[in-house]
């Protein structure tokens, strides 16, 4: 039995991207001929997609798995498919958020979203990253439907840190850390003034570490720049870091004291699990799949009072024996998230086709 995905764009570092090279090495492992296809590959990636021009439809018995994130022209492709077929869904951030810094971005999510409800007839078994993308798929008209958590490689965390940037961030400041692409609904604006605020009245000597992928448009980030410099904040008090390489990600979480998430929108929310892969305490607000990753793990808020949140943020870096109670609740929590344990779930759906 031949199982292939296509994913719209492989990248290296991205959650997708590495959850679906996983998936295919599960699958060769179970005896099954797997690839990858994808419309654009990274330089660095060349070997592990083949290009979608090249794949070619099998015997009815045949699996395809599309990953859903992004309107292409896989899309199209997807729906003129015959044999069995999976869509997993990795959930679109909703235009609004982006109306104001990027109309292209908010015209791209509305069409990926109608796109989304245009393929319900069209696969056997809808899988979703988290219980909130499972339940979009049923408000979509998809009848059949499970949960699949991203598929993540453990023992990558277990490798070394940059040592040099490490030790440069261990400089006796707090860290605060978010890990995400810089955009709108990631709500950075709202982790800048919590900093702020913790500067003026918790502790002076604060840090906010921000990871993740700068936008292709400068709009948002001009305006949280902006904000900074308002807020009486320098750009060693609020760094914006960027795509990070992997070891570097590590230094900033092992520096990390504590993971704070002000994001109202998650599909699923991998640095989640990174941080609690890492020992570090979270403390996040309790929007979209957010409470569906945690599970009762960590500290979660549903209110936005930033002196509340900020205070609860020090107790965490500051209370031994709370910090203690939270990172084993954490350690807990990763159990559904184990290797083991999406593989076990990704071969139960294929096997229910």
């Amino acid at each position: 039995m031949r199982v292939d995905q296509w994913v719209p764009t492989l990248h290296g570092g991205d959650a997708i991207g590495d959850s679906a090279r996983l998936m295919r090495d599960a699958f060769r492992a179970w005896g099954h001929e797997a690839d990858i296809f994808a419309l654009d590959v990274d330089e660095g990636l060349r070997g592990e997609a083949r290009p979608y021009g090249e794949w070619r439809s099998g015997g009815p018995g045949d699996v395809l798995l599309f990953h859903y994130a992004l309107p292409s022209p896989l899309t199209e492709g997807f729906r003129r498919q015959s044999g069995r077929r999976i869509l997993l869904h990795h959930n679109i951030t909703p235009p609004e958020f982006f109306l104001g810094y990027d109309p292209e971005m908010a015209r791209i999510c509305s069409l990926g979203r109608e796109q989304l409800g245009s393929l319900r007839g069209c696969a056997d078994l809808g899988l979703a990253d988290s219980e909130f993308n499972r339940v979009e798929l049923e408000r979509a008209g998809f009848k059949r439907t499970g949960v699949l958590p991203i598929y993540t490689d453990f023992a990558r965390y277990r490798e070394p840190p940059n040592r040099v940037l490490l030790n440069a961030l261990r400089d006796g400041r707090t860290n605060l850390l978010f890990v995400g692409r810089v955009a709108p609904n990631k709500r950075h604006e709202d982790l800048i003034r919590l900093t702020s605020l913790w500067k003026r009245f918790i502790a002076p000597d604060v840090r906010l570490l921000l990871v993740g992928k700068l936008p292709r448009r400068r709009h948002y980030l001009d305006a949280l720049q902006a904000l900074m410099y308002e807020e009486g904040l320098t750009p060693w008090e609020v760094v914006f870091a960027g795509h990070v390489e992997h070891d570097d990600l590590l230094a900033c979480y092992a520096a990390a004291d504590l993971f704070l998430s002000m994001s109202e929108h998650e599909g699923f929310g991998l640095p989640l699990v990174e941080a609690m892969l890492m020992k570090v305490p979270i403390l996040a607000y309790a929007a979209a799949a957010v409470p569906d990753t945690l599970g009762g793990a960590g500290v979660q808020f549903s209110q936005k009072s930033l002196v509340e949140i900020a205070e609860l943020g020090h107790r965490l870096v500051t209370d031994a024996s709370l910090r203690q109670v939270v990172l084993r609740g954490q350690e807990k929590r990763l159990a559904a998230f184990t290797p083991a344990a999406v593989e076990s779930a990704l071969r139960a759906h294929l096997e229910s086709l």
